[in-house]
């Protein structure tokens, strides 16, 4: 694949004179675009300049300057590094800014956020409803004025618990029903939703036309979940039926939510390392990998030659654990008995060994380091990895395909319902195997290499039918894809030290802004910082890509049966700590 010329080529300034203007605050870099004329320039981004795809929308509230400022970070799906473009509009109420929903679909759920949490309104938006708080939560949380019910300190470490260690708990001092802030005049006893019709209304129902000679059927609406197995986790998606067939649907999310970014914001960067950790749970070496190379950059630090090595061994292996366990549950979604879930965890538990081993848990494994990571590959374990990379691993990838991939009944749920194709994935933001699934060969370990993948000989796993038994397929490619990676890897991986840095126990991060992405089991999982020179960072976001593919699913689903949405949720392989943080 070949890149495209670096973003500096890109002058946005000389295309637009009047409504661009460079970001030249130190550590900052990208353009300034006057509000009014957001939508057009961003449609020329799209269109003249080639950025097709959406990565991150986010705001960042400026309390000292009475400025919020939107972020939108694109990308080219042929390769290549990135364009940052940003307004900036004066902090009052209504903060309004232009939805970018008609230039790219993406922005859908990514604006509610930013409505949500930091109070933007995105006028234009076809849906601007809270998303991750309930309807009638009271004010914006990431807003830099806001104080939460159990708020004692803006940043860590509290004056309460250190440098003595004493501590105590917050709740004592607020009693129950103190610590939540209610609207004035709520009194949640007698709480009826006000705004849950806004969601059914949202629906197409009362919309729908029937056709000459159609009978006269009422539209339901089914709640899939918050309880139901198959939305992994606590997501709920009201679904309105027409018989069997779906007409339209809603994702409902946020029953999850613990403000993950809020928790970043107070913490220290070293602190938040572990908190990565719970996002997508399946997956934390990943979720450290982003975070790191985000820290990294803002730091302008090497990382030991050796730590790399390490880094891509412990991504690599995760992702193969990762889609063990997407095919083991996609077969149990589908309605099977146990046996390729037994097979899919008997091998990812081979590998939470390996994280054990590593790091000291199987989980929440917090083993990155800015710099490098937290301690070196016993021998061993060294060996251990080598005799399931080169031994084990490829026998029982070919043992699962013998055993599925030409069962009937299998074949039949996956073949030809169709997914996403390349348009409409890209247009939704939607990254990751659903994305290559459809025809798209877009890798950042490929398209804007990280680490040392530019080292390894490896191919882009891609099909091109778009259906769900590509979906189901190209796990197993990925799969084979990463062994090859590991295999290089372990042969190539150097001695020397496991960090360029000095051991950390606190960090300070020069002022300015940094964009950390990589690729996940999930898609493109990205960080983007901005620091103020203290030890906490200033502005803290997440681009989950488990919540930004749910964009696409109502497109996804409208017009197929009920029986396949269960199979058809299941090909973004969601992880509901990533998707509401």
């Amino acid at each position: 694949m070949t890149a495209p010329a670096s973003t500096q080529t890109v002058d946005l300034v000389a295309r637009f004179p009047d409504s661009v203007t460079a970001d030249t605050r130190p550590g900052f870099s990208g353009f300034i675009v006057k509000k009014e004329n957001l939508v057009e320039v961003a449609t020329a981004i799209r269109d003249e300049f080639g950025f097709d795809l959406l990565s991150s929308v986010t705001g960042v509230d400026y309390l000292a300057e009475n400025m919020m400022e939107v972020v939108y970070h694109v990308h080219r799906t042929t390769g290549g590094p990135g364009l940052v473009f940003k307004t900036q509009v004066e902090r009052v109420d209504p903060v309004e800014v232009p939805s970018l929903y008609s230039v790219w679909v993406g922005a859908d759920f990514q604006e509610r956020e930013a409505w949500d949490l930091l109070g933007i309104k995105f006028t234009g938006h076809p849906d601007l409803r809270r998303i991750l708080m309930w309807e009638g939560f009271e004010g914006h949380p990431l807003r830099k004025d806001y104080k939460e019910g159990f708020f004692e300190e803006e940043t860590k470490p509290f004056k309460s618990r250190w440098p003595d260690g004493h501590h105590n708990y917050v709740e004592f001092k607020n009693p129950y029903r103190d610590n939540l802030i209610f609207p004035e005049g709520f009194d949640p006893d007698n709480y009826t939703p006000k705004n849950e019709d806004d969601l059914y209304f949202s629906l197409e129902r009362s919309s729908m036309k029937k056709a000459e000679g159609d009978l006269n059927t009422d539209h339901i609406v089914v709640n899939m979940g918050p309880h139901h197995p198959s939305t992994h986790g606590v997501l709920r998606v009201a679904v309105e039926l027409n018989g069997e067939t779906i007409t339209s649907l809603k994702p409902v999310m946020g029953y999850l939510h613990r403000n993950h970014e809020k928790i970043g914001e107070r913490n220290t960067y070293l602190q938040i390392m572990p908190y990565t950790d719970r996002l997508d749970y399946f997956n934390s070496m990943a979720n450290n990998f982003g975070y790191a190379i985000a820290v990294e950059k803002l730091m302008n630090i090497p990382v030991a030659e050796r730590a790399e090595y390490i880094r891509v061994i412990m991504a690599e292996l995760s992702r193969i654990q990762n889609h063990f366990i997407f095919i083991g549950m996609l077969i149990n979604d589908l309605g099977s008995m146990y046996t390729p879930s037994l097979y899919a965890f008997e091998e990812r538990e081979l590998i939470l060994d390996i994280f054990e081993a590593v790091s000291g848990a199987r989980m929440m494994c917090n083993y990155f380091r800015f710099g490098g990571v937290v301690r070196d590959i016993p021998a061993d374990v060294l060996q251990k990895i080598k005799d399931l990379v080169f031994d084990r691993l490829p026998a029982k990838i070919d043992e699962m395909e013998r055993f599925l991939n030409e069962n009937e009944v299998l074949v039949g749920r996956l073949k030809g319902v169709h997914v996403l194709n390349a348009e409409e994935a890209i247009r939704h933001s939607v990254t990751g195997p659903v994305l290559r699934a459809a025809g798209v060969p877009y890798d950042l370990r490929r398209a804007d290499p990280y680490s040392v993948y530019d080292r390894f000989d490896f191919d882009v796993a891609v099909r091109h039918n778009g259906d769900m038994y590509d979906n189901y397929l190209i796990r197993f490619d990925e799969m084979r894809q990463s062994l090859r990676i590991l295999e290089q890897a372990l042969k190539q991986i150097p001695e020397g030290p496991i960090n360029s840095q000095k051991p950390q126990y606190q960090v300070r991060v020069p002022a300015g802004e940094s964009y950390g992405r990589i690729e996940s089991p999930k898609g493109e999982l990205a960080y983007y910082l901005v620091s103020n020179g203290k030890p906490n960072p200033y502005r803290y976001h997440v681009r989950a890509p488990s919540f930004i593919n749910l964009t696409a699913v109502e497109t996804m689903c409208k017009g197929v049966k009920i029986a396949d949405f269960v199979a058809l949720l299941a090909m973004f392989d969601i992880v509901m700590g990533e998707v509401d943080r």
